[in-house]
């Protein structure tokens, strides 16, 4: 038997050799254990965490990493259901809302206060990923979905009319 195997199995540190994607396993855990409507927050270098939130900060130095990186990779991972971005973003972040648009064009994009995302919105979300980004209003929050191609696979079922929407808008979009 590889003694790296038995030790790393030992350690509990298995070694991962995904080719592409997100390599960090803590990002890799939160997208994984998401569930149907819970929130996750991608957030700027100075976005107020709450203290006893999960959270994994990436930040290394400022714009390091980008707000829109992080956000590209998890809009090629995670299925989003509903974006939440604060009500300055469209007009004094234009940038940002127009990068939130082209990554997630199958999603609802709703605008909330601001305050309302460092408040409610943050002290509900199953978990925060925190960027270098310094990027104004640069907190946006992804509410998680289900598939709905695979969870209305079969013609037995009626499909309620939310999902025959996110069907339409997701085929649009081309990202089945």
């Amino acid at each position: 038997m590889n003694i790296i195997k038995v030790y790393n199995d030992k350690l509990g540190r298995g070694i991962q050799m995904k080719k592409n994607g997100i390599l960090n396993r803590h990002v890799n855990e939160i997208i994984a254990s998401m569930g149907h409507g819970q929130v996750l927050i991608i957030c700027d270098a100075g976005f107020p965490i709450p203290r006893d939130a999960n959270y994994v900060d990436l930040a290394v130095m400022k714009d390091l990493p980008r707000l829109e990186t992080i956000l590209e990779l998890i809009a090629n991972e995670f299925i989003t259901e509903k974006v939440m971005v604060a009500n300055e973003v469209p007009t004094n972040n234009p940038h940002l809302y127009a990068e939130v648009k082209k990554l997630f064009p199958e999603c609802e994009i709703e605008t909330v206060k601001h305050e309302e995302m460092l408040g409610h919105i943050a002290h509900n979300a199953k978990a925060i990923i925190r960027t270098g980004a310094y990027n104004p209003w640069g907190n946006i929050a992804l509410v998680s979905g289900t598939d709905p191609f695979a969870w209305f696979d079969s013609d037995d079922y009626v499909i309620p009319e939310f999902y025959q929407e996110r069907i339409k808008r997701i085929n649009e979009a081309n990202k089945k």
